[in-house]
């Protein structure tokens, strides 16, 4: 047998007797890790083989023995695969050592490296050899078979390596997939790379002398062939490499025959010319004779390099297994690539072309790189005309594949192809790749950024325009239009940050040119006819701040690649760099821009974003405080003239970030702040105290309103980030709030930022309470929380829509500060502050969010124009963007135990049905509330399962029971379904809340049955059904505690032929445990056994409390159950017996089961198992996709 190497000690004698029999019996090799030979031609030859056998302790071997440690014993390497696979060595030495023992015997030397071959593909079986003299045999191609010899359970293949035949005879198991190709491990982590190069360096060594001896190739090739058309994946896959690889070689040896053709080609046209007459020169018959002799050798070659592409490629490209199928197409576009005068044709692009359809994205990869390797050479894709008109719209569209490397590839490929072929793709064929820039998956977001700046971006010639009017930025000027350009018409402008980060590699320098950019924002109409459009330049804003952005933080966009990008020396200090460049230009260049966009509100927005990217104390080393105040004074301005709310945030902020008190210009910033929320105030004032003089009641006047509207609105966007309670902003808002609730009569204008105020002005309130803060005043903040808390439920009714979800976000909000607030260690504070919700606050909670946000609402059909459908598409979006925040910021109470978790049954029941809108939502609530406390969780399903079991009960009709096959209850079992894959794989965490559920769902089914005989029909009985659905998420000790605590309510047999008694059926089958339990219940006739409540008692016990022994399972099992030592014994028995069960099952079936039920019960696999802890983790699980919740959190 050829094994995995061992000791020299255990190799067979000297003496042992040659086999000339083709068959070897087992017993005639000990440790049979040498190749038998028979049949040699004299007993002399078959002596110098036996004595010279690789695998004996011979001198001439002592050159290869490399040693290694075992187990703590040196080991020798003594064989080609032991020297290969270590690695020890160099290849070359390793080949020149078996090239001499081949010039000295080479039958020795070729049985050795046949060896290799086949150990290398993981055989650990027997090779036997004969030399093949008998010509005359008719019979030995039908010998060239691979059998099954079922009585001794030995698998056999025969075939020719000329001029031997082979016979290589393995264990069936071999096939277990485990080959050093594919081994793990620091041993075998470079065998594959050792493998190839001892190929390619003996195809090296040997292509000067015994590569053309008409026996060695003949012999590896016909090896090689024979072993690839081996139903064994590791022959096949081994033989495939190897040949390949050999290949490869041979084509190079190919390429250099054919270069040293040509050189005596004209070295003997040379030396002809120089003869004069005819007379002879021996120089010229020499040269005559090294030309026919490279002739004949390349023949050869090109017969080698046949039979290889032939015998192997042809049938191997299109192999069953991907790894197979990607070496072939690997390695044709190496030969492509090597030799394209013999293979750069469509006879050999074909294949390449063929795969780039492959279902296996490896494969698909290695025909990408093929490709690339080709077009990247000008003077190849001449000649790629035919195919790339073939292929081009498969490759064009693969930029869409499912594999994120395979359309990277896809499209850098295409690259090369826009580079090097001329009008090869066209403008629809651009536009759709230019589009890949505002992908997620960064590295084919950067991929099709280089394309669309060598395509699009930049011209040849750019460096060298001479700018119009003497100006310094022409070629970056007409790159920035032609970007904007672009980004107008992808019609995609809030995703300006994806485009500017897959340009930032390609076009960082023209980018990061601000000056350039803010030059031509500057410019004017009447000074330079080619000034920007105003949609020009908004897109030039946002392409501005996004590249400040990226080049200040130094990392992706969000949602496209890690949100923290870890940043070398080298990257930080061009970040540094950068964000100095940064802070100079806009200091001075920004309130210029604010200046003359102070009108427009978008532009005015984007810009003020760009401080908070400041590296704020060059202000005080550059002495630069002058355009500080400039920068106020238009912040100012600016806050004066709009009252749209991202502008006014944007200022807030802007002001938030320059007054940092660690900075020199904090008291020249908090001067100008103060100012200017003085005014704020005072506007705000004057017109509160207009609207009040006027008797009790309140103005109405629509310009005083808009007026006020917007001065609250400026007031509530620096109350966000900036402390005014010193300007007692409370009182007023809250008098406005009262008002409202006492009369209804506010306009919706007034009360939104009003609420907003009134909200902001507790929050510093809360965050100012200290430990010195005397009671007097924790009373009266804990009175005004109250008060506000108060005001805000009653808004919960108010008549405008606006107004409602404004006051249950905020009410969210609040009720989760006040219940896990921290007040400064203050415990005291804490204590009086702490406000949990009642239970009716808890009850108009869940009602809002059941009324406003899984409440349908009727559409109204319409015939709509193009440009109304786009407009009631945009609402739809914006209104289920509401939906999602109401229900996020209502779970968020849920999780935070802010409200009692028993509320989310009524969210979870949403769960299927608003999957698409809410399933992420409700999942991730579903994650973290079984995190905090899986058993409350686990209670929470059922009652949520509970509560529609009961809808659905009320609506049928009581006489005809309970209809399976009615959508209601079909919907509650897929509910019950997706709550069961939450729990993932891991039944060991989720086993007390599996075993929860089943507890209250047994509970609840028996619930209201009458009779003290217990033989009445309990009316929830149909909800088994419902929870059978978690049957399949019980460790087997635990399916038989549920069971035992289901008899419990089954005191005496019951006749259970009735249909009604179904659901008890199916539950207590998917409960079972084994086969024997199993097979009692199917041939009992539709009757119970009794069971005694002395033996159940202890089950009840364990799960009344709704958690399992702490126990071993094993121990459990041994002492409450009396078929602990059946399963025990059970894992033992036959696979005929096993399979007679199974039978027995299908026969009982069609009785045992509801109809709409047969189906999904006979796809259970009975099995037989220990009830061990390592088996308990294998139970049979439902084969259906995992909707885990929760599945990486600790247990």
């Amino acid at each position: 047998m050829i094994a995995e190497p061992n000791t020299a000690s255990n190799l067979p004698s000297q003496k042992e007797n040659a086999v000339h029999d083709e068959t070897v019996p087992e017993s005639a090799v000990q440790n049979g890790s040498c190749v038998r030979n028979g049949n040699l031609k004299t007993p002399r030859e078959k002596r110098k083989v036996r004595e010279q056998c690789e695998n004996i302790r011979r001198n001439s071997s002592s050159s290869r023995r490399v040693s290694r440690l075992q187990n703590g014993e040196v080991v020798e390497a003594v064989t080609l695969f032991e020297v290969v696979s270590m690695g020890k060595r160099a290849m070359q030495s390793v080949v020149d050592d078996w090239v001499e023992a081949y010039k000295q015997e080479r039958n020795v030397a070729l049985l050795d490296l046949i060896n290799f071959f086949i150990q290398c593909s993981g055989c650990q079986g027997m090779v036997t050899a004969e030399m093949f003299q008998s010509l005359h045999k008719k019979d030995i191609m039908q010998k060239m078979t691979e059998t099954f010899d079922e009585e001794t359970g030995l698998q056999y293949k025969k075939f020719m390596a000329y001029p031997w035949i082979l016979t290589v005879t393995w264990p069936v198991d071999m096939d277990n997939e485990d080959y050093p190709l594919i081994r793990t491990g620091p041993y075998w982590k470079k065998f594959k790379a050792n493998f190839c190069e001892f190929i390619a360096v003996l195809v090296q060594q040997c292509q000067c002398s015994i590569l053309y001896d008409s026996y060695l190739m003949d012999t590896i090739i016909s090896l090689l062939t024979g072993l690839a058309d081996s139903m064994v994946r590791a022959f096949r896959h081994t033989s495939t490499l190897a040949a390949m690889k050999l290949l490869t070689a041979v084509v190079s040896v190919h390429l250099n025959l054919d270069i040293n053709k040509h050189n005596a080609q004209r070295l003997y046209e040379v030396e002809k010319k120089r003869i004069s007459g005819k007379r002879t020169n021996y120089r010229l018959d020499q040269l005559e004779r090294k030309r026919k002799e490279y002739e004949h050798k390349l023949l050869e070659v090109q017969n080698m390099m046949n039979a290889i592409f032939k015998g192997t490629f042809l049938n191997r490209y299109r192999d069953v297994i991907p790894e197979i199928r990607a070496t072939c197409i690997e390695e044709i576009g190496n030969w492509i690539k090597t030799y394209p005068d013999a293979f750069l044709n469509d006879s050999y692009l074909k294949y390449i072309g063929w795969m780039l359809y492959d279902k296996q994205a490896e494969v698909r990869l290695k025909c990408l790189l093929g490709l690339q390797g080709i077009y990247s050479r000008k003077e190849l894709v001449s000649r790629m005309d035919l195919f790339t008109s073939r292929f081009k719209d498969r490759i064009v569209s693969m930029p869409l594949d499912k594999d994120h490397e395979v359309a990277v590839q896809a499209m850098k490929l295409l690259m090369l192809m826009s580079q090097n072929c001329e009008d090869v793709l066209s403008t629809e064929d651009c536009e759709t790749l230019y589009q890949f820039v505002y992908t997620t998956h960064r590295p084919l977001a950067v991929a099709a950024g280089e394309f669309l700046y060598k395509r699009l971006l930049t011209h040849e010639g750019d460096e060298e325009v001479q700018p119009k009017g003497g100006g310094k930025f022409g070629s970056s000027t007409d790159q920035l239009k032609r970007l904007i350009s672009f980004f107008l018409e992808s019609e995609l402008h809030k995703h300006v940050a994806y485009l500017i980060d897959s340009l930032w590699d390609w076009a960082g320098k023209f980018l990061k040119d601000w000056e350039c950019m803010t030059t031509l924002l500057l410019k004017n109409a009447e000074e330079d006819g080619e000034a920007l459009s105003d949609a020009h330049e908004s897109a030039l804003i946002e392409i501005i701040l996004a590249t400040v952005r990226e080049a200040a933080e130094g990392h992706p966009p969000v949602g496209r690649g890690p949100a923290k990008k870890i940043l070398s020396v080298k990257e930080k200090k061009i970040q540094l760099e950068d964000c100095t460049k940064i802070t100079e230009h806009f200091i001075i260049v920004l309130p210029q821009l604010l200046a003359k966009y102070s009108t427009d509100a978008q532009k005015v927005a984007n810009l003020l974003q760009i401080p908070q990217y400041y590296d704020l104390d060059v202000y005080s080393t550059g002495h630069l405080e002058k355009h500080l105040d400039a920068l106020l004074r238009e912040v100012k301005d600016i806050v004066a003239k709009h009252s749209d709310m991202s502008v006014l945030e944007a200022s807030s902020r802007t002001y938030y970030i320059l007054c940092s008190e660690e900075i020199a210009i904090y008291s020249q910033v908090d001067r100008a702040r103060t100012q200017l929320i003085d005014e704020l105030m005072g506007q705000l004032n004057q017109l509160l105290d207009g609207s009040w003089q006027k008797g009790e009641g309140f103005c109405t006047d629509a310009g005083e309103i808009s007026r006020m509207h917007s001065a609250l609105r400026r007031v509530a966007a620096f109350h966000n980030a900036h402390d005014l309670t010193k300007w007692n902003l409370y009182n007023k808002t809250l008098r406005l709030l009262v008002f409202e609730k006492e009369h209804r009569s506010l306009p919706v204008l007034m009360i939104l930022p009003a609420l907003q105020c009134t909200y902001f002005s507790l929050l510093w309130q809360l965050t100012a309470v200290s430990e010195k803060s005397p009671k007097e005043t924790l009373f009266a903040l804990r009175r005004e929380l109250r008060r506000f808390s108060q005001i805000c439920m009653c808004f919960l009714h108010h008549k405008d829509k606006d107004v409602r979800e404004k006051a249950f976000m905020i009410l969210c909000d609040w009720l989760l500060i006040l219940s896990h607030q921290d007040s400064n260690n203050n415990e005291e504070a804490v204590g009086l502050l702490d406000y949990l919700p009642s239970t009716s606050l808890q009850e108009k909670l869940l009602l809002f969010i059941q009324e406003h946000v899984f409440m349908e609402e009727e559409e109204e059909s319409k015939d709509l124009t193009e440009e109304e459908e786009r407009k009631d598409e945009s609402c739809k979006l914006d209104d289920l963007h509401k939906k999602r925040s109401l229900l996020a910021a209502y779970c968020k109470l849920i999780v935070y135990n802010v409200v009692e978790m028993t509320a989310a049954a009524e969210i979870y029941k949403y769960y299927v049905k608003t999957y698409n809108d809410f399933g992420d939502i409700i999942k991730e609530t579903l994650s973290k509330t079984r995190h905090n406390n899986k058993i409350q969780t686990a209670k929470t399903l059922v009652l949520c399962l509970q509560q529609l079991f009961q809808t659905h009960a009320e609506s049928q009709d009581s006489s005809s029971g309970v209809d399976f096959s009615c959508a209601s209850f079909t919907n509650m079992k897929e509910l019950a379904r997706r709550f069961s894959l939450t729990f993932g794989w891991d039944q060991v965490k989720s086993r007390e809340s599996v075993a929860m559920i089943h507890k209250e769902g047994i509970e609840f089914a028996f619930q209201g049955a009458t009779g003290v005989d217990g033989k009445c029909l309990p009316p929830n009985l149909s909800f088994l059904l419902i929870i059978s659905e978690f049957s399949n998420k019980l460790l087997k000790p635990d399916k038989r505690l549920v069971y035992a605590y289901l008899q419990r309510y089954i005191a005496e047999p019951l006749p259970c032929r009735g249909d009604e008694w179904q659901p008890l059926i199916w539950y207590r089958n998917s409960l079972l445990a084994n086969e024997d339990e199993e097979s009692s219940v199917l041939g009992s006739s539709g009757e119970w056994s009794p069971v005694g409540t002395s033996k159940t008692s202890s089950f009840k016990r364990k799960l009344s409390n709704g958690s399992l022994p702490e126990t071993s399972q094993t121990e459990a099992a041994s002492k409450d159950l009396p078929c602990a030592s059946q399963l025990a014994s059970a894992e033992g028995k036959s696979r005929k017996r096993l399979k007679s069960r199974e039978m027995h099952l299908q026969e009982h079936l069609p009785f045992l089961c509801p109809g709409g039920l047969r189906r999904r019960y006979c796809k259970d696999e009975i099995k037989t198992e220990d009830v061990s802890e390592e088996g308990q983790a294998e139970d049979t699980i439902e084969d259906v996709d995992v909707d885990v919740v929760g599945a990486d959190q600790d247990s």
